[in-house]
């Protein structure tokens, strides 16, 4: 009963007031062992990215209800950019989460019943101007502690220095969030795609100041020195995830 519950059976949809995603690029050969079976590292140049997205989430719901029925939040979300081959051989590009936070314990509890991504209660003080979004993420231990300043009204011209990416066009395609979401279930050995479908997806690149972001401090991370690729900004987004479709490895990928 639990494992089908969280192959995701009921389309949910939201509205964000805002998400702010940073892109930390890192050696391949770190990130790939946090892969499930069926799933490859999604690489530029050789290197690999773990996404941090920062979301104000309003009226997240099972798509069809009433908007007052809906759950207000904050998330964050660690996400990897992977691949996966389909059974049909489709290539599919998405993102494989390894941790959320939410500033709600409903949402915590419900998202831990209902999914695999990892959710954890936090406290947020945010802080949004026409100009600037403050954030600082407090977790429990720590262990992802975030402190942020983005400058909404910046324009830079390139990526942020040390990034792989040459430009803003190279650098939009691991700006997230991709079409999928890679979730694993082992008991099945099996894949479940999770499709999002969104409205006026046309983020725009922010300067950002990071001063603490502490998940990227501890193991497996620490064996490298993430590198800020890229930072990308939207706002008042309607967002739908489809129903999961579920779909067996071959047992030579497991």
């Amino acid at each position: 009963m639990f494992a089908f519950l969280r192959r995701h059976p009921v389309p949910i949809e939201a509205s964000f007031d805002y998400s702010l995603v940073l892109t930390y690029a890192f050696p391949a050969q770190v990130l790939q062992p946090l892969l499930p079976p069926g799933l490859t590292l999604d690489v530029y140049e050789g290197v690999g990215f773990v996404a941090i997205a920062l979301v104000q989430t309003r009226a997240l719901r099972p798509a069809g209800l009433p908007r007052f029925l809906g759950r207000d939040f904050f998330l964050s979300g660690y996400r990897i950019f992977a691949r996966y081959r389909r059974p049909s051989g489709q290539l599919l590009r998405g993102l494989r989460i390894l941790r959320s936070d939410a500033d709600s314990r409903i949402m915590v509890g419900v998202g831990n019943a209902l999914t695999h991504y990892h959710y954890h209660h936090c406290r947020v003080t945010s802080h949004r101007t026409a100009d600037e979004l403050s954030l600082r993420i407090q977790t429990p231990g720590q262990e992802a502690d975030l402190a942020l300043r983005a400058d909404l009204a910046s324009n830079p011209a390139a990526p942020p220095k040390g990034s792989p990416f040459p430009d803003w066009p190279a650098a939009r395609r691991f700006a997230g969030p991709l079409p999928f979401t890679f979730d694993y279930e082992t008991a099945s050995r099996s894949i479940v795609l999770i499709e999002g479908v969104r409205d006026h997806w046309v983020p725009r690149p922010v300067t950002v100041q990071v001063d603490t972001a502490e998940f990227l401090r501890r193991p497996p991370f620490a064996a490298a020195r993430p590198v800020l690729a890229n930072s990308f900004y939207v706002e008042n987004i309607a967002y739908r995830w489809r129903r999961g479709i579920v779909e067996k490895l071959p047992m030579e990928m497991v």
